[in-house]
């Protein structure tokens, strides 16, 4: 993008800053009469710019905006003059007049300064400046040029008066180029044209190059578009210096956040940095309809790594597979340490298939390096995919940690570990389900959820596609359940079996003892709001205990069941399973034939499973003793008829108590 540029006076010239006060302060207010000819010369040494005319009802003296009209009056108050004869030969240029001052700079310099107000990033900084300086200053254009060390080049962004924006660079080497004259000597740079952008189609101007410079650094260069106006390079300069001064703090504040958000151990983000770096670039991919993928990776053994050979090899472990992830990841891919020890990667517009391939490769180079006393890291993987499993970033990162342990659960074939997608299992799966719960264990306190809550939200949300699905999820919730409760572990199962046996021994329609039988499935479901301190009492409860258990058959059909339309026909059961012939039930005290008939034979079943059954303060009875209790209370507690069948099918029940 180089361009030879004139170092003839008439075309360019380099404006040193003369700073020596003005020997008559009177001057100030003076303007020069460039008709008189033989005075000009004279004239041109002694002239200073005008400042305009201050406007009426301002702050008070000791406000910002007047502080800054003092910093103005001062740089007014330079000779701009003394070096007229050095930049123009004694001529006032045609191009740029520093004489006669038409813009009001209070005014530019207080706008800046509003509207910088809480902005905090580079584009708040070239829009503020842009819109400004184009209005202010009938700017044809506005370019910003920050210096990249790395590449030593200035990265130029420019924006025109029509909204055009352009991006180049230019390299240091161009040294025929008045950007980089500006940038290198940190001066400022006239130009009677701004061909040396090589931008098409911008519109011919003249051009001030001023350089950007903050605490002795020239950081980069301010690059105006002028058509034959005057204006004070003194106070443009200013401007520029400000400007700079806020992309410097903009760069400290970047290098602050990333040490506060980075892991010292592997210089990936820490927690913290890398939720906020998911919100931002799932935002990006709502905005642009693209996929996101997150990878999670766990170290196989690093608890025992850590407990036999020490931390300082865990964290050598862990520092190799933040490197090898590093090393083969996009560079707008982000990583971060999840967990102690677990780095997560998220990926933009990527595809669960392509997450998979990357998933692969990484997990073959670690197999690749070998680990003194620990030999190859192992690792379990983890993927989830915005928007195909979930858009909420929560339950992205949730269902990635449960198909990381899924993975874990699977292990190793070959030498290479088992990559799961939550797109991949089915979240009923006992496995799944298990891996489910041992997540939101983990992060119960952060997520301020529970395993139970979590799981009757997805039992409400599942679209049921099948009979066998059904009774997949049915089955799996139960055990969920049955396993809050380490006393009646299996008992769901047992009475869903037993209450399946009456209906077909009164020979109901198979539909009905479908019915009965998954109902028997979810006979206790309500007591997944039931506190474990209730649930796993040894001993018996008392009153107030007693008042909370009771609490569960009401639960059950209001919040687990009643949302769920597919199974609303189940309420009857779970609701009324309790009550009893003579009233005396709960929770409503219904009594003989208004209690339901499969909620009847729902409470015949549960009952017997329950004599039957080790609690820890008696022994399970023997199937005589349990059908005489159950004969006892036929007709009072129990249907009588119902209890007669059953007592006759009681011995052919065998089961594993």
């Amino acid at each position: 993008m180089s361009s030879k540029v004139s170092k003839s006076n008439s075309e360019k010239t380099e404006y040193q800053a003369n700073t020596a006060p003005v020997s008559n302060p009177a001057a100030q207010n003076s303007m020069p009469n460039i008709d008189e000819k033989p005075k000009r010369a004279k004239a041109a040494t002694k002239r200073v710019d005008k400042i305009t005319e201050t406007p009426k009802n301002l702050p008070p003296a000791t406000s910002p905006i007047n502080r800054n009209r003092e910093i103005v009056a001062k740089i007014n108050n330079t000779s701009m003059v003394k070096s007229a004869n050095k930049m123009y030969g004694g001529y006032l240029s045609n191009t740029l007049n520093p004489v006669s001052q038409v813009a009001d700079y209070s005014s530019i310099i207080r706008d800046l300064n509003t509207f910088l107000q809480n902005k905090n990033t580079l584009n708040d900084l070239y829009s503020v400046f842009t819109a400004v300086l184009t209005e202010k200053l009938n700017c044809t254009f506005v370019a910003f040029g920050a210096y990249h060390e790395k590449s030593k080049c200035i990265n130029l962004k420019l924006t025109s008066t029509l909204g055009s924006t352009y991006s180049s660079k230019v390299f240091l080497s161009e040294s025929d180029n008045p950007i980089i004259q500006s940038f290198s000597k940190s001066s400022v740079v006239l130009s009677k044209d701004n061909k040396f952008l090589n931008i098409p189609y911008l519109k011919e101007s003249s051009a001030i190059i001023l350089p950007l410079i903050s605490l002795n650094q020239t950081v980069g260069v301010l690059i105006l578009g002028k058509e034959n106006e005057d204006c004070n390079l003194g106070i443009l300069s200013f401007i520029a210096n400000y400007a700079a001064m806020y992309m410097q703090n903009v760069d400290l504040k970047e290098k602050t956040n990333k040490y506060a958000n980075a892991d010292n151990l592997t210089n990936l983000y820490n927690h913290r940095g890398f939720q906020e770096i998911l919100a931002s670039e799932l935002k990006k991919a709502e905005e642009t309809d693209s996929p996101l993928s997150i990878v999670m990776f766990d170290i196989n053994n690093i608890s025992k790594i850590n407990r036999e050979l020490g931390h300082a090899k865990g964290d050598e472990v862990i520092k190799l597979l933040a490197e090898k992830i590093k090393q083969n990841i996009r560079s707008n891919d982000k990583a971060g340490r999840y967990g102690g020890d677990e780095i997560a990667v998220i990926l933009p517009n990527t595809k669960t298939s392509d997450a998979k391939y990357l998933a692969e490769y990484i997990t073959y180079t670690l197999s690749c390096c070998f680990v003194d006393d620990v030999g190859p890291v192992k690792v379990s993987v983890g993927i989830s995919t915005y928007p195909d499993n979930t858009k909420d970033q929560e339950k992205l990162l949730i269902l990635a940690e449960q198909a990381m342990y899924i993975s874990l659960a699977k292990g190793y074939k070959e030498g290479m570990s088992a990559i799961v997608s939550s797109s991949d299992f089915n979240f009923w799966d006992d496995t799944a389900l298990n891996s489910f719960a041992e997540v939101i264990a983990k992060r119960h306190a952060q997520l301020g959820i529970s395993f139970e809550d979590e799981l009757v939200h997805k039992f409400n949300n599942e679209e049921i596609i099948s009979q066998n699905h059904l009774m997949e999820m049915v089955t799996s919730l139960a055990g969920a359940i049955d396993a809050k409760d380490p006393y009646t572990k299996g008992h769901s199962t047992s009475v869903s079996r037993y209450a399946e046996a009456l209906a077909r021994a009164i020979n109901l329609p198979e539909d009905e003892v479908q019915k009965i039988t998954v109902g028997g499935l979810l006979h206790d479901v309500g007591k997944i709001g039931i506190p474990e301190s209730v649930l796993r009492k040894p001993g018996k409860l008392n009153t107030d205990e007693w008042e909370i258990m009771k609490q569960h058959p009401v639960i059950g059909a209001e919040k687990v069941l009643a949302p769920n339309e597919a199974l609303s026909h189940l309420i009857p059961i779970v609701k009324y399973h309790h009550e009893h012939i003579d009233g005396s039930g709960y929770p409503e005290g219904l009594k003989g034939d208004a209690i339901p008939l499969s909620a009847r034979i729902v409470a015949v079943a549960d009952t017997y499973h329950a004599l039957i059954s080790d609690r820890p303060y008696r022994k399970g009875m023997s199937v005589e003793k349990a059908c005489q209790i159950l004969q006892e209370g036929a007709g009072t507690l129990w249907d009588a008829d119902l209890v007669r069948h059953f007592i006759a099918i009681a011995p052919s029940l065998a089961t594993i108590v």
